[in-house]
């Protein structure tokens, strides 16, 4: 049995069938989200201010209590902030008289903050503070007092402070030291207690104070019968910036079933099987050759002996 029609190749038939298998048997295709990318951090934080009151000023026989409450050059950071005044001055504390807080020749506060650092930082030099009731007679003179709190990412927060050179409380020179508060007691006037460059750090965090006092004065004129409070020089604080959060892992795509292409599917015949079944009844692709040349050899075979019998059959009536 010949047909015209070309048959391809095996080779390029088996190819295909591969190929159709390859592709149902690949499996579900995964498809994963985009990559993650980290998350802008956080700049620091600092403060940075020259002086600061909180004192309660009580008139005589306490019948007026009035708060005396002030800051000079209080600077806040994020961004670049700096201030220079050199003095303060409250009215209406003092039998209506202006009172002049603070005199300095420096007083000066500075703050900074961006993503990787955190500063702040204050001075005062030369330097007076006055109280309502004490007109002639300074609370504290200073020198000079400085602090500093840097905060910078991937390091450990620093503080510093220091008080330079001569100090005076209530006229009195004073000897400071660090191993703690001084105190300072005169007669008739009042009582002035000094901590001197107080410091603090956190894992995030830094203070410093240059001086801090804690007053009580009692002075017997002006109409003023007690001042109480503290007083805050050269203080500066800091904290660290926070950094870019880490990107989170990618997470994959719910899994889909890859579908073969119709370009990849070879459609199958009666005429032309599968080359795996062929595979499995124990055949080739050169079998429909063979049955077709045994079937030509039996028939002519049966036509020779047709033609032998006739031949005898002659001869035997002759």
């Amino acid at each position: 049995m010949n047909s015209n029609t070309p048959r391809p190749p095996a080779r390029r038939r088996t190819a295909a069938v591969v190929a159709v298998a390859t592709a149902l048997t690949a499996g579900p295709v995964l498809l994963t989200a985009p990559a993650a990318h980290a998350t802008g951090g956080e700049p620091g934080r600092a403060t940075a201010v020259v002086l600061r009151t909180d004192l309660d000023v009580a008139l005589l026989n306490k019948t007026v209590q009035v708060p005396l409450t002030a800051t000079l050059n209080e600077v806040r950071a994020p961004a670049t902030a700096e201030k220079t005044a050199l003095t303060v001055t409250l009215d209406g504390v003092e039998q209506g008289r202006p009172v002049s807080v603070l005199r300095a020749d420096v007083a000066t506060a500075k703050a900074t903050a961006d993503e990787r650092r955190a500063e702040g930082r204050s001075e005062l030099a030369h330097a007076q503070v006055h109280v309502p009731g004490l007109p002639l007679l300074s609370l504290i003179e200073v020198e000079k007092v400085t602090s500093r709190a840097t905060c910078e990412a991937g390091k450990e927060p620093v503080a510093e402070a220091n008080a330079l050179g001569r100090v005076t409380v209530l006229g009195k020179r004073v000897t400071l030291t660090a191993g703690g508060p001084t105190t300072v007691d005169v007669q008739g006037v009042g009582e002035v207690t000094l901590d001197l460059s107080r410091t603090q750090t956190t894992s995030r965090t830094a203070a410093a104070t240059a001086l801090r006092l804690t007053v009580s004065v009692n002075p017997l004129k002006a109409n003023v019968a007690e001042v109480t409070g503290t007083v805050t020089l050269a203080e500066a604080t800091c904290e660290t910036p926070k950094p870019a959060a880490a990107p989170a892992a990618p997470q994959p795509a719910d899994p889909e079933p890859a579908e073969p292409r119709p370009a990849d599917v070879v459609p199958q015949t009666a005429a032309e099987p599968e080359e795996a079944n062929l595979a499995e009844t124990g055949g080739s692709s050169m079998t429909p050759y063979l049955a077709g040349g045994s079937l030509a050899l039996l028939a002519a075979g049966a036509g020779a002996l047709a033609l032998t019998r006739r031949a005898r059959a002659a001869r035997a009536r002759d």
